[in-house]
């Protein structure tokens, strides 16, 4: 499979899917391989029942620590989350902007490679995961998801989409953080993945929130034993991960995007959302470059890191990252027009799955 261009490629679409839907080209057999040292199977079958025993105590105890005070229950969902990669074996590094840890609503976006994805983020950056009605159903999974206060989409019904984005706007502006993974599927994690979904950033639009990008990558052989992609079962997923020896994650928290900036359509009358989803995609992979114009927009404002500050007329950079777009900045008085209301319909491109703006 190739490595360069794996976001151009389409696949069989399975039958019964929604030709709206994304679909990876990436397949077990030529993805979901594990090529470094493995453990012996004694081992990788104690591994795995820890692993399994780890999730099992956070069902049981998800509804009693409901009661607990929000300061106590996000500690006790940090451990937790943080506690599931280790119990199957993966090694985790965290390496997190020093302004990431802000309050209020905040919307997260990660490139998705596997179902370790989740805990991985949730260690850090715990809030309501975005996720499909299929999920509810899930043995113990679906019971765990309605205590984290998932917040559901029905993928299958494109009426239902401006609904969904509705939703997640107004638990963002409650100050909820909401964690999307905007591929909208899994992806091996060998190529650039596949394109973000504009139509939960138009939550962040409307909701007038910030946008935190967050790389996740996999060592060690590559990302091949810890991809979950096509129609691999998950028990083959949790074995190949416990038999891979030095598995690693590395969870990457990225400056945040103000979404106000990108309130107004653009010139030739592209919505927002889908500069946005590009930004956030950009830095996601580490990008050099960004193909909007906002940057330029948000450069002009001061912004909310301590001691970091833009003068007009010539910006004083933040300190040296990796991402081409800034720190979160507030975006009042930058442009002379008042923005354009912008709407999430099911009448956007949605025929093709690589072009679709739907999540």
């Amino acid at each position: 499979m190739s490595t360069s261009r794996t976001e151009d490629r389409t696949a069989p679409r399975p039958a019964g899917t929604s030709a709206w839907l994304p679909v990876a080209p990436c397949t077990p057999a030529s993805c979901a391989r594990h090529t470094g040292a493995a453990r012996p199977p004694l081992r990788a079958a104690l591994r795995l029942l820890a692993g399994c025993g780890w999730v099992l105590l956070g069902v049981v105890c998800a509804a009693p620590v409901r009661l607990l005070p929000r300061g106590p229950r996000m500690w006790l969902l940090r451990s937790w989350a943080r506690g599931i990669p280790r119990a199957f074996g993966v090694r985790v590094t965290v390496r997190a902007h020093p302004y990431a840890r802000g309050t209020g609503g905040e919307l997260v976006v990660a490139n998705h490679i596997s179902w370790l994805d989740i805990p991985l983020v949730a260690a850090v950056l715990p809030g309501r995961m975005l996720a499909k009605t299929e999920v509810r159903d899930w043995p113990l999974l679906g019971r765990l998801a309605g205590f984290g206060a998932t917040l559901f989409i029905d993928r299958d019904r494109l009426r239902a989409l401006p609904g969904a984005v509705g939703t997640v706007a107004t638990a963002l502006r409650s100050g909820s953080r909401v964690v999307v993974f905007p591929e909208g599927s899994t992806w091996c994690g060998r190529g650039r993945g596949g394109a973000f979904r504009p139509a939960v950033f138009q939550a962040a639009i409307d909701a007038e929130v910030s946008v935190r990008p967050v790389r996740i990558t996999y060592g060690t052989g590559g990302a091949g034993a810890a991809a979950f992609v096509g129609d691999d079962p998950l028990t083959a997923s949790l074995w190949r991960v416990v038999r891979a020896a030095g598995l690693t994650a590395e969870v990457r928290v990225l400056p945040s995007i103000p979404a106000r900036a990108y309130a107004p359509a653009s010139a030739h009358g592209e919505p927002g959302r889908r500069e946005l989803a590009r930004a956030a995609r950009a830095a996601v992979l580490g990008s050099d470059r960004t193909t909007t114009r906002r940057t330029a927009v948000t450069a002009r404002t001061a912004t909310t890191a301590p001691g970091v500050t833009t003068a007009r007329g010539a910006a004083k950079a933040p300190a040296p990252t990796a991402l081409p777009v800034p720190i979160q900045a507030p975006a009042a008085a930058t442009t002379a027009r008042p923005p354009t209301p912008q709407t999430a319909v099911a009448s956007d491109r949605a025929n093709r799955p690589s072009a679709s703006v739907h999540h």
